[in-house]
């Protein structure tokens, strides 16, 4: 049980951090506001994000867990689909280029609230975009119930599941936060480009990594 609970976390946590490591405009936000103003305003920031998305995650494991059966009929096909559109998406972070928006936005005066809050409804606004990309999450790491788990079993997994998310959320954006805050003096807006190539191949890796496994798992052994 305790190994199950662990396995169930650990998947959680993998779509929490792998769904958090793309440097689009929230990031550039995030990354911005701890450079031109302090640690905490970019923590506020970043924990803003991190709960928008828990609250993304748990609609789009809602619709997962509903289509569980299909899903399981046919899982193969769609952790190959997740894992083709994972790659993609780690092909477009990989020769996006986020300097432009970080010239054009300019951190105005905030508390952390606000800092917070206007991450949080910023984040919620993208949901359209959000949604799918957690689904295809869900689907490479191969997250959702069991069909033959009770009512409260498939509750706790859940609760699990949702946990984890936020635990990977929430450790990219503290790290992130404070590798940024300590090389705030070394720092350049064409690091970005850097941590847009690393995150594009980690992403695509990912997606690759998923979609050769399956292919392995559905060969006959």
């Amino acid at each position: 049980m305790l190994v199950s609970t662990i396995d169930i976390l650990l998947r959680g946590v993998g779509v929490g951090l792998a769904s958090s490591i793309t440097v689009g405009p929230v990031a550039v936000l995030c990354i911005q506001r701890t450079l031109s103003k302090n640690l905490q305003s970019g923590l506020a920031s970043g924990t803003g994000v991190a709960v928008a998305d828990m609250l993304m995650a748990i609609i789009a494991y809602f619709f997962y867990s509903m289509l569980q059966a299909q899903i399981e009929e046919y899982s193969a096909i769609l952790q190959v689909v997740g894992g083709i559109f994972v790659v993609i998406v780690g092909v477009y972070i990989f020769f996006q280029n986020p300097v432009p928006q970080i010239r054009r936005n300019r951190a105005g005066k905030s508390n952390l609230w606000q800092d917070f809050s206007s991450m949080f409804v910023f984040t919620l606004a993208n949901f359209v975009v959000v949604i799918p990309y957690l689904l295809a999450f869900f689907a490479m790491f191969n997250v959702g119930l069991e069909s033959t788990q009770s009512d409260m079993a498939s509750l706790l997994r859940s609760a699990v599941t949702i946990l984890g998310f936020l635990i990977g959320a929430m450790g990219w954006w503290i790290m992130l936060t404070f590798i940024i805050d300590y090389f705030r003096r070394r720092f350049r807006p064409r690091h970005m480009l850097t941590i847009n190539h690393v995150a594009g191949v980690v992403i695509g890796v990912l997606g690759i990594y998923t979609i050769l496994s399956t292919f392995l798992n559905i060969l006959p052994k």
